[in-house]
């Protein structure tokens, strides 16, 4: 006769949500982190990692959701690209030439005996390449 397996009590769904929130709370935190050193770290694209800061915390904290996007020195990048305006040019080329560089180093010197990785890595690159060059630019209005 079969076993029939009990459904699992509150407890245990209660427990691998709480480590599942602290998974994106973590992941949010350093995307965040690194987001935060490419405001002044030209090689770093800013705008990405905040996105991805904040859509890690939309999964583990209100408080760190609510946080980011009133954030004087980042929340005007998240604002921007959420209300349709664009990533600024300089970010865009600077996303472009990271991706570019670490796809092509990547394919070329750590994968370079299996073809078929090197054409999904340059699939990929194109893929993320076409949608960043549709994003419209962010233009400053200067007075």
């Amino acid at each position: 006769m079969a076993m029939q397996q009990e459904p699992e009590t509150n407890n245990e769904n209660t427990a691998r949500q709480k480590v599942v929130r602290a998974i994106f709370f973590v992941a949010g935190s350093v995307s965040l982190a690194v987001g935060t050193i490419g405001i002044v770290l030209p090689v770093l694209p800013t705008t990405p990692l905040l996105l991805l800061a904040l859509a890690c915390y939309c999964r583990s904290s209100e408080r760190m959701t609510r946080w980011v996007l009133t954030n004087r020195y980042f929340g005007s990048y998240i604002r921007r690209y959420k209300e349709g305006k664009g990533i600024p040019l300089k970010t865009k080329i600077l996303a472009l030439a990271t991706l570019w560089i670490t796809i092509g180093y990547s394919a070329f010197f750590i994968v370079n005996r299996w073809w078929i990785v090197q054409l999904i890595l340059f699939v990929i690159a194109a893929a993320v390449s076409v949608h960043l060059i549709k994003l419209p630019t962010y233009r400053e209005n200067k007075p």
